[in-house]
C-alpha cells in the first residue's frame, strides 16, 4: 500500500533526524478506507499548516542524567505558552492499517463499524513527534493530545497546553496513556523470554 509522498522542500527545524521526512500537513496512506477518509477529510478540505510558528517550540537534546529520555530529544517551549492554547498538530502518515511496532503512532479516529485510523510519525512528521511522556520528568503533564477540526473540517490530533501556562524553556510533556505503557511492557516481557 502506498501514500502520497511528502514535499521535500520544507525547511527542517534544527536537530531534525536525517531519516525522517519533515512535513507540515498530514500525508494520507491508501489503507484509509474511502468512506472513513470522507469523514476525517471532507472532499474540499485543504490541509492548512499543522505546525506551530517556529518561535513557539524548539527541539532540544536531553542531557539531564535523571531524564528517562537522556541522550534523545524533546520538545521545549521557545516562549511562554498560555493555558489551553493550541501548540501544534501532530502530523504524520494517516493510516488505516495496524502498526504495533511504532512508538510514534496515535489514534485519530474510530468509526462505529470498527475502522481505526491512526497518525504515525515514525517516518514522517513535524516537531510534535518529539513530545515526551511526563513520567519520570514532572509530577504531571503540562500538555495533552486533543482532537480538533481545521477551518476546512479536516480532523487532526493536536497538542494543547494544559490548565497552566508553559514557561519558556520548559519541556512540553503529555501523558502517553496506560495502554501505550502496557503495550511496551508486554513487548519487553516478550523480548526477555527470547
Amino acid at each position: 500500500m502506498s501514500s502520497q509522498r511528502p514535499s521535500p522542500s520544507l525547511a527542517k527545524p534544527p536537530h531534525w533526524p536525517p531519516n525522517v521526512y519533515y512535513i507540515s500537513t498530514p500525508c494520507y496512506h491508501s489503507s484509509v478506507p474511502p468512506e472513513v477518509l470522507a469523514q476525517i477529510r471532507p472532499m474540499f478540505a485543504t490541509s492548512g499548516s499543522g505546525r506551530a510558528p517556529r518561535s513557539a517550540v524548539i527541539i532540544q537534546r536531553i542531557s539531564d542524567p535523571a531524564h528517562p529520555a537522556k541522550g534523545q530529544h524533546g520538545l521545549f517551549a521557545a516562549k511562554k505558552i498560555p493555558p489551553r492554547t493550541h501548540i501544534l498538530d501532530y502530523t504524520g502518515e494517516v493510516h488505516g492499517d495496524d502498526r504495533p511496532g511504532s512508538d510514534y503512532d496515535l489514534s485519530l479516529f474510530r468509526s462505529p463499524d470498527g475502522n481505526n485510523v491512526g497518525v504515525d510519525a515514525s517516518h514522517m512528521g513535524n516537531e510534535a513527534r518529539f513530545v515526551n511522556d511526563y513520567r519520570g520528568v514532572k509530577p504531571r503533564p503540562n500538555a495533552l493530545f486533543q482532537e480538533r477540526k481545521t477551518e476546512s473540517g479536516e480532523l487532526r490530533m493536536s497538542v494543547w497546553s494544559g490548565s497552566e501556562c508553559i514557561r519558556k524553556g520548559d519541556e512540553i510533556l503529555v501523558s502517553y496513556g496506560k495502554s501505550w505503557w502496557q503495550a511496551r511492557s508486554m513487548e519487553l516481557a516478550e523480548e526477555s523470554m527470547i
